[in-house]
């Protein structure tokens, strides 16, 4: 087995790296906040994900992993950094791994291979990363091996998915594509799938755009039959009998650092403006917190009560997570503190505080609650009956009361 470097422990880096030690690989997980280095070495993981925290404390005992904020030489080398959306061009922060490829240059020998898992723009494995690195060291030039080989897992169950899920793997020369390849195989169970880097970074954004097309068409026809008084969870339930249809769930919009994100970089890199239909899905999706939020003022303008209290049901981006990255759910709770009037409570059972809101739990919301407003479909939230939520206002943007009512 080989030594690697693992270049950030969020939600992905993390699990990759404790799933690597599992594999038998001598793993060193990097991470610039000493917190969180701290508290990995002890043991603890610093978010929620099923099965992470034991895996971490498997992947400790065995002496296969432990965590620095200093990268050490290796044979492979993963960045999985974040990239943060800047709103302003809808283009990515490359940054961080920018400032990784300048560290990770410093330990790198002939012979490495340096792989780009982070949600970047398309380009990035050569510009952010390799010309990085080569500009740092120009001595390996054409010495060490490049590829983006990007994850397809999902939040609450990302331990098994990025082990079992296929997986693209594009090296910038059929040499690096081989050497991931035979990397990957160590550790992934999916189907290993050789390309090239710009096609692989494509394949990562396509998907992900894919997805929100298609979310943007049920959250639009979740409004359109709002307004005609019609079931929308029928309606998609029904219709995806048909064995060529499969309408996604509609939502208060998309969350996430990776659908919500990934289609402006495809509409970025199209310099004459062919991403027409990408684009408005994303500006439909975008634009679907706004409408939840005049649901709400709706309802509390046609309360019987003279100061009713909101309760905002889930905060996090998707059921049973604390990550809260470009949630909607968040963006509407933000919204409706701001431009309404009325006692505002919320519930994020996974979360026990939040800077900006009042948290209370299930029992409270349910007790002092007027107008309750679904966000995110916890489990918790799912499992309340019919007298629970009795002389409830409802607003539900997930159907996860379609089986109360």
């Amino acid at each position: 087995m080989q030594t690697v470097n693992v270049i950030g422990l969020g939600y992905i880096g993390l699990p990759t790296a404790v799933l690597l030690a599992d594999a038998g690989h001598q793993v060193l997980g990097v991470d610039i906040q000493e917190k969180v280095v701290q508290k990995l070495n002890a043991g603890q993981a610093h978010f929620e994900e099923k099965g992470l925290q034991q895996a971490l404390k498997k992947a400790l005992d065995s002496g296969r992993f432990k965590a620095s904020t200093t990268v050490q030489s290796a044979d492979i080398h993963l960045i999985i950094v974040p990239t943060p959306f800047i709103v302003e061009d809808k283009s990515a922060d490359m940054s961080y791994v920018q400032s990784a490829s300048k560290a990770l240059a410093q330990t790198l020998k002939a012979g490495d291979l340096v792989v780009l898992e982070s949600t970047s723009g398309l380009g990035a494995t050569r510009v952010d990363v390799q010309q990085v690195v080569e500009a740092q060291r120009p001595d390996l030039v054409g010495k060490v091996h490049y590829a983006f080989c990007p994850e397809r897992a999902i939040p609450g169950n990302t331990l098994y998915e990025l082990i079992h899920n296929d997986r693209v793997i594009g090296g910038t020369t059929p040499e690096a594509t081989d050497k991931a390849y035979e990397f990957y195989q160590t550790f992934i169970k999916g189907q290993l799938l050789k390309s090239t880097d710009q096609v692989a970074e494509m394949v990562k954004l396509c998907e992900n755009a894919f997805r929100d097309v298609n979310i943007a068409y049920a959250n639009e026809l979740s409004m359109i039959c709002d307004e005609l008084g019609i079931n929308v969870w029928d309606v998609i339930r029904l219709a995806n009998h048909h064995p060529r249809v499969n309408i996604l769930q509609p939502g208060p919009g998309v969350g996430g650092h990776c659908i919500a994100i990934d289609p402006w970089f495809i509409a970025a890199a199209s310099k004459k403006g062919n991403a027409k239909l990408i684009t408005q899905a994303r500006q439909v999706n975008d634009a679907k917190p706004e409408w939840v939020v005049a649901k709400v003022a709706e309802a509390v303008a046609q309360s019987n009560q003279r100061n009713p209290t909101v309760g905002l049901m889930g905060l996090a981006f998707k059921p049973n997570v604390d990550d809260m990255r470009e949630s909607p759910a968040l963006k509407v709770a933000q919204m409706v503190q701001k431009t309404i009037s009325a006692n505002i409570l919320a519930c994020e059972p996974y979360l026990k505080e939040l800077a900006g809101f009042h948290l209370v739990n299930t029992e409270e919301l349910l007790e002092k609650a007027d107008i309750l407003v679904m966000l995110t479909d916890h489990d918790i939230f799912k499992q309340l009956n019919k007298e629970q939520l009795a002389n409830k206002t409802i607003i539900d943007t997930r159907g996860a009361f379609t089986h109360v009512f």
